[in-house]
C-alpha cells in the first residue's frame, strides 16, 4: 500500500530550528502581523500560518472551515508534523509508504521563493530539502517527503535536482508556474536541462494542485463572494482539482515528452474524472486548430499521457462506473492517495474506504492502483 499524496503541517519553528545562527532571524518564521499569524521571510510576510489540517489530536475530523482557520499546531494530530507519529498513523491505517508534500509554505514551495536575496532563498530550500532527506533515511524509505525546486532559476533547479538525487530523493516537487517567480514558463526549451537531469536521476516531477502563485490566485477567485465561507471552500477545492487540467494540457503539447520520452510526471491531488475528457478534447483541438504543431509532436497528447503522466485517486466512484473511468485513464497511470491530514482526506480507515470504492475493479487493477504503480515509480 503506497499513499502518493499526503502533507506535512509545518511547525512554526521548522526553519529557525535548522538555520545557522547568522540566518536565524531571516529564514521563514511565524510572527503576528496585524493580528494574524503569518509566515515572515526576511522581514516580509509571505503567507498565512495555520495548523493546515482537519485531523485533530484525538483522531477525529473537524469541519474544515473551523480547523483551517482557528486551529493551532497544538490541536492538529501529531502525525501531521512528527515523522514518528506519522509512521504510527500509517501502521494503524495499513499503509506501507507515503509521499509527502508541504502545506502552508506553499504546496509547491512557492511561498519560500518571494524574497529578493537569492542566497537566502537557496539556503532556505536546502534546509528544507536536507531535512526531508533525513526523514526519508530515518524511516527506511517509508516516508518520502519530496524536495522543493528553486524554480526561479533553471540552473539552480538542475543543481538542486542532482543534489537531492544524491541524497536519495525519489521525486521532486515543482511549482507549475515558475514564471511567477522569475523563471521561464515550463513550455520553454530553457527547461530542457532540468527535464534531462530528472530523467537521468529517475526523479518523477510532481505538480500538486495549487502549487503556484497563479494556481492559488485562481483558487481564491473560483467561488462567488456571496456564498458562505464553507461553501466557498468546497467550490474552491472542487475547481482546484480540475485546475490541474491546465498544467497537464500545457505539458502534453509542449514537446517535453518528445524530447524526453522517459520523463515521468505526476498530477497530484487532482483526481481522474476530468482526464478522459481533457485528453479527448485536446486531441481534437490540436487536430482542428494546430495540425502542424501536432505533427511536430509526433504523437497525440493522449498517447503522451499514457506513457509519461500519472494521476492520483482517492474518493471517486464515477457514479458506479469506476471500471470505465480507470480504463479510460489507464490502470497503469493511477496512483492511490489519502491526502492526510487535509480537508478531503480519506481518514479514518482510508484503505478500507478505498477497497470498498474499488470493489468493482479486478484484483490486478486494485493492486496496481493501491501500490504497484507507485512502488515501481518510486523504486520501493
Amino acid at each position: 500500500m503506497v499513499d502518493a499524496d499526503s502533507h506535512w503541517c509545518e511547525r512554526p519553528d521548522l526553519f529557525t530550528s535548522l538555520a545557522p545562527p547568522e540566518y536565524r532571524d531571516r529564514v521563514p518564521q511565524v510572527r503576528e502581523v496585524d493580528g494574524q499569524l503569518m509566515w515572515v521571510f526576511d522581514g516580509v510576510p509571505s503567507g498565512k500560518f495555520s495548523a493546515g489540517g482537519v485531523v485533530a489530536r484525538d483522531g477525529s475530523k473537524e469541519e474544515s472551515e473551523i480547523a483551517l482557520h482557528t486551529w493551532t499546531i497544538d490541536q492538529i494530530h501529531e502525525g501531521a508534523y512528527d515523522p514518528d507519529a506519522r509512521l504510527q498513523v500509517m501502521d494503524d491505517c495499513g499503509i506501507d509508504a507515503q509521499v509527502i508534500f508541504p502545506s502552508t509554505i506553499g504546496l509547491g514551495g512557492q511561498g519560500l521563493a518571494q524574497v529578493s536575496d537569492e542566497k537566502l532563498r537557496r539556503l532556505t530550500f536546502e534546509l528544507y530539502n536536507d531535512r526531508q532527506a533525513q526523514i526519508q533515511r530515518d524511516s527506511d524509505n517509508r516516508l518520502l517527503p519530496l524536495p522543493l525546486m528553486p524554480a526561479w532559476s533553471v540552473q539552480e533547479c538542475v543543481r538542486e535536482a542532482k543534489r537531492v538525487a544524491a541524497l536519495g530523493a525519489r521525486g521532486v516537487n515543482m511549482t507549475s508556474d515558475p514564471q511567477d517567480l522569475g523563471g521561464p514558463d515550463l513550455a520553454s526549451r530553457e527547461w530542457d536541462p532540468f527535464w534531462e537531469a530528472c530523467t537521468e536521476a529517475r526523479l518523477p516531477v510532481h505538480f500538486h494542485i495549487g502549487a503556484s502563485v497563479t494556481g492559488m490566485t485562481f483558487y481564491g477567485k473560483y467561488p462567488w463572494a456571496s456564498h458562505p465561507p464553507s461553501t466557498r471552500l468546497a467550490i474552491g477545492g472542487t475547481l482546484l482539482f480540475i485546475g490541474n487540467a491546465r498544467v497537464v494540457a500545457n505539458l502534453l503539447v509542449s514537446g517535453i515528452f518528445s524530447r524526453h520520452p522517459d520523463l515521468k510526471v505526476v498530477s497530484v491531488e487532482s483526481g481522474c474524472g476530468w482526464v478522459p475528457f481533457i485528453l479527448e478534447a485536446l486531441d481534437y483541438e490540436m487536430a482542428e486548430n494546430a495540425p502542424s504543431d501536432l505533427a511536430k509532436l509526433g504523437r497525440l497528447p493522449s498517447e503522451f499521457f499514457r506513457s509519461n503522466i500519472y494521476a492520483t485517486y482517492w474518493f471517486e466512484t464515477n457514479r458506479g462506473k469506476l471500471a470505465s473511468l480507470v480504463d479510460s485513464v489507464g490502470e497503469d497511470n493511477i496512483l492511490f492517495e489519502t491526502d492526510f491530514p487535509h480537508p478531503t482526506c480519506l481518514y479514518p480507515n482510508p484503505v478500507e474506504r478505498a477497497k470498498e470504492t474499488m470493489k468493482s475493479l479486478s484484483d490486478e487493477t486494485r493492486r496496481k492502483i493501491l501500490g504497484e504503480n507507485a512502488r515501481k515509480l518510486y523504486r520501493l
